[in-house]
């Protein structure tokens, strides 16, 4: 769950994620190289979707402002299964510790808060 907010990133418990921050159900991972969102492909988000169970869905938070993903790195998505909702990145940390207290199976790649 993300506990806090720090600068430009996140706090997980106790582990600082000064930029970007990536979560499934079993990780968080740093993100320090993550693209503006209207560059943003599948491949920008390394093994997230390597789990055992296929999540429902993706969060992307979008950083400090909601921005819309590209439409192609949706439809990936899409066609794997897999929904995408984007909302800025506060909003979908938030969403992230309600879905996971429902204990939703999902993904989050959430943007540096800048």
């Amino acid at each position: 769950m993300v506990t806090g907010f720090s600068g430009r990133g996140f706090r997980v418990r106790d582990d600082v994620f000064p930029d970007g921050l990536l979560l499934s159900p079993v990780r968080a991972l740093a993100w320090p190289d993550a693209p503006a969102i209207d560059a943003l492909t599948v491949a920008h988000l390394g093994d997230l979707f390597d789990l055992e169970i296929q999540p429902e869905f993706l969060l992307v938070g979008t950083g400090a402002g909601l921005r819309q993903p590209p439409r192609a790195f949706v439809r990936e998505l899409e066609g794997r299964g897999i929904g995408v909702e984007a909302m800025d990145s506060r909003a979908a940390a938030r969403a992230w510790g309600v879905l996971r207290a429902e204990d939703r199976w999902i993904v989050a790649a959430l943007m540096p808060l800048v």
